[in-house]
């Protein structure tokens, strides 16, 4: 619904102080506004206690807090959460909470739909909707800390950019929400547990590589040949492996820090001993790891998971090239919350 005020949060702490000085207040009320949004949380202005009534009737007024809010959640049997999040236009995306023994992790979305045509991911078949703002994606990480504590009685400790859509087609709203997540006026979370998973984006991540960002880079590779990894992600097309591993290797000059692949192997697309040696050689080219992860079907049964033995084939011959490997297993597929299956039933 568009009411015609303006969204407060997209005004910096210097805006509302100036703002507030405009109306003839004080400064400081900025900050203490500022801190009631992004520190506190608050998704309506009656929250703010340390207001005048006036002063909180004067900002309802004039300004509005487009929060989102959880319209469906779903618990799966292995303590995983999906939530169905409602968008201040009605707009629909998803995330999930991802419990182990040691840690929660939070996997939240960055754009309606996706920009990207990968033909085994649910949230491709979306196409682009629009992008999420920075503060629908730190609501999304408040309202799973949230969900954190109440369900596993711990705060939440990473977060994954693996949700619907692109992160790097939505590069600035992204790093102005890890920037709230991470600022000591925000979550004050480290950036350091913070990873963002492309489907590689060449560009941006050298533009991320130039400006030195803190947090993790996951790369969804699934093939390290051309024409295997244009058939089932046709961008590959104009956006080819040489490119992306020229980029990768300027990221890791620059940082310093490995990549992760994230790799779903599957039955008569990417299981024989040739796709193995050409991810190897792919892996050589920059430190790096990989995340050999569970296919979970999207209905239709064109993609299949990969037999075992497919899998022991993978692993071996990484680990023989000194390659760090891990196999994933998804959770939360019963209730369609695994890797590639979100927007799969909504």
């Amino acid at each position: 619904m568009n009411t015609g005020k303006k969204d407060i949060r997209s005004l910096s702490r210097d805006e509302l102080r100036e703002y507030f000085v405009s109306q003839g207040e004080k400064a400081f009320r900025g900050n203490q506004v500022y801190e009631w949004l992004w520190s506190k949380g608050a998704h309506d202005f009656d929250d703010m206690t340390n207001l005048s009534k006036e002063t909180r009737a004067f900002l309802d007024e004039h300004f509005v807090i487009n929060h989102i809010k959880v319209d469906k959640m779903q618990r799966s049997k292995d303590g995983t959460i999906k939530n169905a999040v409602k968008l201040h236009d009605g707009l629909i995306v998803e995330s999930v909470l991802i419990p182990t023994a040691s840690r929660t992790t939070a996997c939240v979305s960055s754009q309606v739909g996706c920009s990207l045509n990968c033909r085994f991911c649910a949230t491709a078949r979306l196409k682009r909707m629009r992008n999420l703002n920075p503060d629908e994606i730190f609501d999304q990480v408040v309202a799973i800390d949230k969900q954190s504590r109440n369900y596993h009685d711990r705060p939440l400790s990473n977060i994954v950019f693996m949700g619907m859509g692109e992160p790097l087609m939505n590069y600035k709203n992204v790093v102005r929400a890890i920037e709230k997540i991470t600022s000591p006026d925000g979550l004050g979370m480290s950036p350091k547990r913070i990873t963002v998973s492309t489907s590689g984006v060449p560009k941006i991540i050298k533009k991320m590589a130039d400006e030195e960002v803190k947090f993790k880079l996951a790369v969804s590779l699934h093939s390290a040949l051309d024409e295997v990894r244009t058939d089932i992600m046709p961008f590959n097309e104009q956006m080819p492996l040489a490119e992306l591993k020229e980029s990768l290797q300027y990221w890791y000059e620059k940082t310093g820090r490995r990549i992760t692949y994230e790799y779903v192997v599957w039955r008569g697309i990417n299981d024989q001993r040739r796709d193995i040696e050409a991810l190897i050689d792919f892996c050589l080219a920059v430190p790096s790891k990989v995340n050999l992860i569970e296919y979970n079907p999207i209905d239709d049964g064109e993609f299949k998971q990969a037999d075992p033995t497919a899998i022991d084939d993978y692993v071996n011959l990484l680990e023989a090239r000194g390659i760090t490997v891990t196999v994933r297993r998804s959770r939360g597929k019963d209730i369609d919350a695994a890797c590639g299956q979100l927007a799969n039933k909504s």
